[in-house]
């Protein structure tokens, strides 16, 4: 089942925009159902129907129905997400749009298990194309995408390099916002959303920051993106409230599905779907935090046993025998070797 999300900061940045332009803060967030800590950390996620709420609200507050193609005009991705400073430190556009693609969902995660982007030349041309399904369900969001894509670049001094817009939803009454912002001909109604990309801009230079930096920076992003697809799934979902509430020895599938949001029943259908079960899930979970804290010995084996749910040394040392060949004495012990 699709979960899309956004990231916190991207939400606020369409927030911080529309409080510049005179709308009040309070109502937009109450329209969204949301309280102004759930923006505070940059990196949560934000359900996307949520981020849906804000910009229609935020369009009434500004008065303003191009305020996703001003979003992308005036708030450079690089001051909202870690993806723009990959994309400054990239060797060539080319490579940014790769990168751009290869991490998107730190941005927007649409949750459709394909390539939100590609890149496809044509008799007409080469095209930067956005993949996502029911785009005109939400045509802002192509607004905001097609728009950040092209003025941050230009912003930093890259030469204009869109020489065709093509849209699937329909003309707006803001139309001619499009060509100012764009610089090129749109296209409205058509069978794609799409830039039409001069050739040679894939292959200028970028590199404004240091590669040292690129490297850093994906290392980042690669880790960001683990921790967003174990929240993709009902297993990582799970795993992350067993983590809360291991060491309390009240780790039972009634309390973790409450704590979901959702009946002991939705819980083992949804775990089943995804080839778990409850009971495999804390097994494992058990297993692998044992190991690690044993592997560090900074913990003794009953302390060990007690942070991970066990009642009793003798259970665990059971348990672990069972998982690993070995008493956690035994592991504990050979770490030091």
């Amino acid at each position: 089942m699709a979960n899309p999300t956004v990231t916190a900061a991207f939400v606020r940045g369409l927030l911080d925009l529309a409080a510049a332009n005179g709308a009040d803060r309070a109502p937009l967030l109450a329209a969204a159902g949301l309280a102004s800590e759930d923006l505070a950390d940059p990196d949560a996620r934000i359900a996307f129907a949520r981020y849906v709420a804000l910009m229609r609200a935020a369009q009434r507050a500004c008065n303003d129905p191009a305020l996703a193609l001003h979003y992308g005009e005036a708030v450079s991705i690089s001051d909202i997400s870690i993806i723009g400073l990959i994309g400054l430190a990239s060797a060539t556009m080319r490579d940014a749009f790769h990168e751009l693609n290869r991490y998107v969902g730190l941005v927007v995660d649409l949750d459709e298990r394909r390539d939100r982007f590609v890149l496809k030349e044509d008799r007409d041309g080469i095209w930067f194309i956005d993949q996502r399904l029911a785009p005109d369900a939400f045509p802002e969001l192509t607004e905001s995408a097609f728009a950040h894509i092209v003025c941050g670049p230009r912003q930093k001094g890259v030469p204009a390099f869109v020489q065709e817009v093509r849209v699937t939803h329909a003309a707006p009454g803001y139309a001619g916002e499009y060509q100012r912002i764009f610089e090129a001909p749109v296209i409205f109604s058509s069978d794609r959303n799409a830039l039409r990309l001069d050739p040679q801009i894939l292959e200028h230079r970028v590199a404004q920051l240091p590669r040292y930096a690129f490297g850093i920076l994906c290392e980042n992003a690669d880790a960001r993106l683990r921790d967003l697809e174990i929240a993709r799934t009902v297993r990582g979902r799970v795993e992350r409230v067993l983590l809360s509430i291991l060491h309390t020895g009240a780790a039972n599938m009634e309390s973790v599905a409450r704590t979901l949001g959702m009946s002991r029943r939705t819980l083992f259908r949804r775990l089943h779907d995804e080839g778990v079960t409850f009971e495999d899930v804390l097994d494992m979970l058990r297993r692998d935090l044992a190991i690690d804290y044993l592997k560090a010995r900074k913990a003794s084996v009953t302390e060990v046993a007690y942070l991970v749910g066990f009642s009793d040394p003798a259970s665990f040392s059971r348990a672990f025998k069972r998982w690993t060949g070995k008493s956690p004495g035994a592991l504990r012990t050979s770490a030091t070797d």
